[in-house]
């Protein structure tokens, strides 16, 4: 038995604690009853502990240690070698204590911050997002950092990215941003949403979303769809994805392209290779490259004409009240822009908008220059300068998001990254005959087929722009996004 091999088993025993730790996770979000938060916060807690001590644990270094000294290996155990390495120094930072503190703050802030935003009371998850704050500034710290703190949390999200070139991207993104957004619009100022009024029961919203995520790949013997508050997707283990959505019965397609992208996340997971779970070369490399997934199926796919010539006729049979609606109606009603307040019902002519907003305030909470008191009148302030309105009430501003009361920090970066990759890799899979052909009649196998093979099946053995460029050809370019949102909105 070598070290590597040991090594190996080692992280695998790791990564099936976090999986029983994603498994109360996920129930929490979706079937726990409400009395039960306390005694879930120390579940988590606990595993969250074992876990760690685990795999900072005098052993694992051992076995790291032994394993860099074996004769030379393969890529895949080269670059798994290299990431273990990484993630042992980085959660040997963290002390257990520590680690503890944060699970369970992060599973009273998450109800926290549920009952805040259902009363619109921001005051009342200050203190939890306080406390959640300290621990970010606190972890950042002990990680190291050279030019600002949101370096540190960053890389946690986003392998090898600097804040200040995340920076530089989204500062050439904006300003056309802005225009496009502002045009797109403009014009379409008189879309008829009044079309699809209607009462969509449940029910048949689930059956509809079920027979689309199957159509595009996902597999239901190794995943299932459930309902939240906010949707997600997880990966218990391989073989267990489970995506979640929130339906509205006024709404069908609020449900179903929470679906879509909820299924390009799942899709990922179950095109890594499972033999490798609990490695590196088993996991995704980053949520930058996660959220393009979800991206392209949502947008570039499940927004296309192509994909309604398909599936409009079919939502009909379902739905009778849109029988009567025209696929040139019903794909301007898809592809309608127009200002949100709440970033995951926004379009994606100005989605990135509200995205640049939580990154710019991120920055400034993390240096320090932004305290938690003054969050609410800070984001009013950003959202008017960028969508010329202010958000009526905190649920509908600085409360709408979970990702703060679950201590994610340094991660909306990420969803702006995964649209400018999506176009990208979607300008680049079309490129082949096959492709573009199977796209045209909402076939789209060979997309998928090429997805396993440029980004699914490589797992985390190349660095994320080392991926994209491989991919594509070119390191991440908001050319590609902006190119695309051009051609939908404005032509």
């Amino acid at each position: 038995m070598s070290a590597l091999t040991d090594l190996y088993a080692a992280a695998k025993e790791v990564a099936l604690l976090n999986s029983m730790e994603s498994a109360l996770g996920w129930d929490q979000e979706t079937y726990m009853p409400s009395k039960a938060i306390e005694t879930r916060a120390s579940q988590l807690s606990w595993l969250s502990t074992q876990a760690h001590k685990m795999a900072t644990g005098a052993r694992t270094g051992k076995l790291i240690d032994a394993a860099e000294k074996e004769r030379p290996r393969g890529v895949k155990d080269a670059a798994n070698l290299r990431e273990m390495r990484r993630q042992y120094e980085r959660a040997s930072c963290l002390p257990s204590k520590l680690v503890a503190e944060e699970s369970i703050a992060a599973s009273r802030g998450k109800a926290a911050w549920a009952d805040a935003r259902k009363h619109s009371d921001f005051a009342t998850f200050a203190p939890h997002l306080e406390k959640l704050l300290t621990i970010a500034r606190k972890k950042a710290d002990l990680w190291g950092w050279k030019e600002e703190p949101y370096d540190a949390l960053l890389e946690n999200y986003e392998r090898g990215a600097k804040t200040s070139e995340v920076a530089v991207v989204f500062d050439r993104l904006k300003p056309e941003l802005v225009k496009t957004a502002k045009a797109a619009v403009e014009a379409s100022v008189g879309c008829p949403k009044s079309l699809l009024r209607g009462k969509y029961p449940i029910e048949k919203q689930q059956q509809l979303n079920r027979e689309i995520a199957g159509s595009i790949g996902f597999d239901f013997d190794a995943g299932r769809i459930d309902t939240t508050t906010h949707p997600f997707c997880t990966e218990l283990g391989p073989g267990d994805v489970r995506l979640t959505t929130r339906y509205d019965e006024r709404d069908f397609l609020s449900s179903l392209f929470g679906v879509l992208h909820e299924t390009g996340h799942g899709l990922y997971e179950q095109g890594l290779p499972h033999e490798d779970f609990g490695l590196p070369s088993g996991r995704a490399v980053s949520l930058g490259i996660h959220e393009s997934q979800s991206r392209l199926w949502e947008n570039h796919v499940g927004r296309s004409r192509p994909f309604w010539e398909k599936w409009l006729p079919r939502a009909a049979e379902i739905f009778p009240n849109l029988r009567k609606v025209s696929l040139d109606d019903f794909m301007s009603v898809v592809n309608c822009a127009e200002f949100s307040f709440i970033r995951v019902e926004a379009d994606e002519a100005t989605y990135d908008l509200h995205i640049l907003l939580r990154f710019e305030l991120e920055r400034r909470m993390l240096n320090g220059e932004l305290a938690v008191k003054d969050i609410p009148a800070a984001w009013n302030d950003s959202f008017r300068a960028l969508f010329g309105r202010t958000p009526p009430d905190d649920a509908r501003g600085c409360l709408q998001d979970i990702h703060w009361s679950m201590g994610g920090l340094g991660y909306f970066a990420t969803y702006t990254l995964g649209n400018l990759n999506a176009a990208q890799l979607f300008a680049a899979a079309k490129k082949q005959r096959k492709i573009a052909n199977g796209i045209a009649k909402a076939e789209y196998e060979p997309l998928l087929t090429w997805l396993r093979a440029h980004i699914h099946e490589r797992g985390g053995v190349l660095l994320p722009q080392q991926l994209i460029t491989d991919a594509t050809g070119f390191p991440t370019d908001p050319k590609w996004h902006l190119r695309h949102l051009r051609e939908r909105f404005l032509k």
